[in-house]
């Protein structure tokens, strides 16, 4: 079976990331991938539910549909409810962080909410909230933003960018029993995040991709299929950071 995979991002960077993490899905699948860092900044600038966004979006979706892709994965958080919303696309239409959002609800007693981007905080609660509504779960959901990280992502050094996320989740109260990466740029602080018993670290990619494997192959990937797994996976699914995730 020929399936193939459309990611759009709003960061060059992932592109070699989730092809990593496709492939270590080890399933008979290829990806094609559309990169418009121009999505964020209109978001950011003009706000997600702008019609220009919208419009923006759309074409997008539609261009990788184009492209052969048989379901398409939204890779950035901030517009990643547009994407969930658009219609007459063809193809199933999934966002990054509702696998782990859902994870997140289902395990947890307290949740906190990390992000670098304050324009991903909103986004992320909402899911969070539309998950708990889903599952009739009501766990407690902390917003926790790391902005000054930011600073490092867009100097290009993802190293002082995922230690700056690995320091704050670090220093969140013990109380949290699930700590949840709002972006996808955050998955390389996974493997230097410490551990902590009773807690769990979730990143959005390898659940993203689980999904999207799932709708369109009904194949189970021979990696395992769980978050705990980015620590293992994190090594070698990282990339240089240019723009958003």
């Amino acid at each position: 079976m020929d399936v193939r995979i459309g990611f759009l991002h709003t960061a060059e960077a992932h592109v070699a990331t989730f092809d990593r993490v496709v492939a270590q899905a080890d399933a008979p699948v290829e990806t094609t991938h559309l990169v418009d860092e121009d999505l964020l900044r209109k978001a950011r600038s003009l706000g997600v539910n702008h019609e220009a966004v919208r419009t923006a979006v759309g074409a997008a979706l539609a261009q990788l549909v184009d492209d052969g892709a048989g379901v398409v994965v939204c890779t950035c958080s901030t517009i990643a409810a547009i994407v969930e919303s658009a219609e007459g696309i063809g193809v199933p239409v999934l966002r990054v962080d509702r696998p782990m959002a859902a994870s997140a609800v289902a395990s947890a007693e307290r949740i906190a909410v990390v992000a670098a981007l304050e324009s991903t905080l909103e986004p992320t609660a909402a899911l969070l909230t539309d998950e708990c509504e889903r599952q009739h779960r009501w766990p407690v959901i902390t917003l926790s933003p790391c902005l000054s990280a930011w600073d490092f992502w867009e100097a290009g050094d993802v190293d002082g960018y995922c230690r700056a996320v690995a320091e704050h989740v670090n220093a969140l109260d013990v109380s949290f029993d699930v700590v949840v990466l709002a972006q996808a740029s955050m998955l390389g602080a996974v493997q230097v995040i410490g551990d902590r018993p009773g807690r769990s670290v979730l990143a959005s990619p390898s659940s993203a991709v689980t999904a999207a494997l799932r709708s369109v192959t009904h194949l189970e990937p021979a990696s395992e299929d769980s978050e705990s797994s980015e620590r293992q996976r994190v090594a070698r699914s990282t990339a240089s950071p240019r723009g958003e995730s």
